[in-house]
């Protein structure tokens, strides 16, 4: 039995408690990342509005060198040239002031919605008591690696005897790839035997976190592992597996990675380190070794490295800097300190990252804790663990941001809620007293203001509390995908339109020849607005790991937007993306039916 809790402050619908003029980002200098698909009639071509350009720009599309419009393109970043073919080649120009500006990097056709990137699949193995095992493609995440302005993909590959933290056993090493669109494998790095393979261990971040217009790599390292460049970090003889196949000895490390070659840049012991198991919640290695991992923008210009341990008992959240040749600390969050009782227990199997105090400088929601950009317990609601949540303007109609979160403890006072993001006001909650396990925030039904929310025996409701429909779509991820400004759902390889007047779903795309990840999670490798307009992309890999498949929307939208990785919420989801147990992206501001003439994003591009 459950029942609905409102309890609604006066902060609710107050003022943000702290309001001040935020300095520009550092952001990628992308091209216009063009692309042009074979449709059955024609050519669907697209491209991306940048976030340092003004809404007003127009532009002309050129098709083997000649232009295609009759008229400037004002309305869209998208065109349907009926005369194209697959042959055809195709540039856009913007135009500026009257002024038409130089060519794009050229776009020639995809013969379908889906481009192909072929991938190298690693060896199997045998593990030492003699069980053997493959490898699939596993989660992705993207950067610019060589400044081309261009994203290039890093692929965790997973072995097929991969763990969960509270399974025994051992399992094969985990690989990184980095991968050009057009298949050139830029390195591979192995992770080697004392990195445990599972969705929990390796949290790997690709971003420029020193501003020289190429991402780096950064993940956890140990005795063993081979960079790009086949230097082997540390004691390479060292295998500290214990007969559970669990790795609670022995030292960690932290290392950034060339984007470009995969060299090691440099490498530091992991922090927080493991120290006493038994410190963490157990003593056999399950709740020790839960990583988190993000990027923030904790001084408002520059992105941050947060790594992480622990979220059941004891938390502790890492600050460090990057400036090209060293790794600083800025600070260490722990729940340990006098300082922040109560907070342990509160963190989620995955983080988010967004300005929620209005100050221009990011937080670290954890879960039901939010950090301050200075390290500090910005707030704790108390609700403790769980595994889905959702950050982003989901509601237009009240000031800030809003959390979505679902809940692991049966004594919760609630098993889902929303609340203010700013100060962890609950605004609106459902009591399950159950394991509430998934739960999912998106803009499905227009007839109701904002996103809606829904979760695992909860049903379906908008935003402010009204319920919609005890039943509900899929909860896992959704996909801006089709053109108008509701969004779509995404689950294991399909792609579906949530239709509210008959609470049943109408089928858009199901992936050919593909398969999700993480098991019952049935996610992509990633979810993306990774080329063309602002509507994302969707990668799977191929069922046979030969290639990861990127799926593109082929409908015609005249929503102008900019690229979404131009807005500082959403590119950093794409960054934490791959965290644990994954999650969707979400925009800064509301992107949804009635919103509000998009503004320009606060950037700056690298050279």
């Amino acid at each position: 039995m459950w029942f609905l809790v409102f309890t609604l402050g006066t902060a609710a619908f107050g003022s943000l408690s702290s309001v001040s003029a935020a300095s520009a980002r550092q952001a990628e200098k992308l091209n216009r990342g063009l692309v042009a698909v074979k449709v059955s009639s024609g050519i669907f071509v697209s491209w991306r509005l940048l976030g340092t350009e003004e809404l007003s720009v127009s532009f002309n599309l050129y098709r083997n060198g000649t232009k295609v419009n009759v008229t400037p393109i004002t309305d869209s970043t998208n065109y349907q040239d009926n005369a194209g073919t697959t042959s055809s080649s195709y540039t856009v120009r913007a135009i500026v002031g009257g002024i038409e500006q130089s060519d794009s990097p050229a776009a020639n056709v995809w013969a379908n919605n889906y481009l192909d990137v072929p991938i190298q699949i690693p060896a199997g193995g045998t593990t030492p008591d003699g069980v053997s095992y493959t490898y699939s493609a596993n989660d992705a995440s993207v950067g610019d690696l060589d400044g081309d302005g261009e994203y290039e993909i890093v692929l965790k590959w997973d072995p097929s005897n991969s763990k969960d933290n509270s399974q025994s056993g051992y399992t094969g090493n985990v690989y990184l790839d980095a991968y050009k669109l057009n298949g050139t494998r830029l390195w591979r790095i192995d992770l080697g035997k004392n990195i445990r393979a599972g969705a929990h261990y390796t949290q790997f971040l690709v971003y420029d976190f020193n501003g020289d217009g190429k991402a780096e790599v950064v993940c956890k390292t140990a005795d063993g592992t081979v960079d790009g460049v086949g230097v082997t970090l540390g004691n390479t003889s060292a295998d500290y597996r214990n007969s559970s196949g669990y790795i609670l000895t022995g030292p960690e490390y932290l290392s950034v990675f060339s984007g470009q070659t995969g060299k090691t840049l440099t490498t530091i012991d992991y922090v927080p380190a493991r120290g006493t198991v038994s410190s963490w919640g157990d003593n056999y290695g399950n709740r020790v070794d839960r990583f988190l991992a993000g990027v923030a923008y904790l001084d408002g210009v520059h992105p941050s490295i947060i790594m992480a341990r622990g979220y059941y008992t004891r938390t502790v959240v890492v600050a460090f800097d990057w400036n090209g040749s060293a790794l600083t600390r800025k600070w260490t969050f722990d729940s340990n300190s006098s300082t922040n009782a109560g907070t342990a227990g509160q963190g989620n199997h995955s983080l988010s990252v967004a300005d929620v105090d209005n100050d221009g400088k990011d937080e670290i929601i954890y879960g039901a804790l939010t950090i301050d950009n200075n390290g500090a317990t910005l707030y704790n609601t108390g609700l403790g663990h769980g595994d889905a949540l959702h950050v982003g303007d989901l509601n237009p109609n009240r000031p800030g941001l809003e959390v979505f979160k679902v809940m692991e403890n049966t004594s919760s006072p609630y098993g889902a809620a929303v609340w203010d993001a700013a100060n962890g006001t609950v605004l609106w909650g459902v009591y399950t007293g159950k394991d509430t396990g998934r739960g999912m925030a998106a803009d499905i039904d227009p007839n109701y203001p904002g996103e809606e929310v829904w979760a695992h025996g909860v049903g379906l409701y908008s935003i402010t509390g009204t319920k919609i429909s005890s039943s509900m779509p899929s909860v896992n991820f959704g996909i801006w995908w089709d053109g108008d400004l509701s969004r779509e759902l995404l689950d294991g390889v399909k792609i579906d339109k949530w239709n509210p007047a008959s609470n049943s779903v109408t089928n858009l795309l199901t992936g050919a020849s593909v398969a999700s990840n993480n098991s019952t999670k049935a996610t992509p490798s990633l979810q993306a607005d990774l080329l063309g307009d602002w509507r994302e992309e969707a990668i799977w890999r191929k069922s046979d790991n030969s290639a990861l498949r990127i799926y593109t929307t082929t409908n015609i939208t005249t929503n102008k937007i900019y690229t979404l990785m131009h807005d500082p919420v959403y590119r950093l989801s794409i960054a934490w993306q791959n965290t644990a147990y994954n999650q969707p992206p979400h925009t800064g501001f509301f992107l949804g039916n009635g919103m509000a003439t998009v503004s320009k994003p606060n950037i700056y591009v690298v050279p």
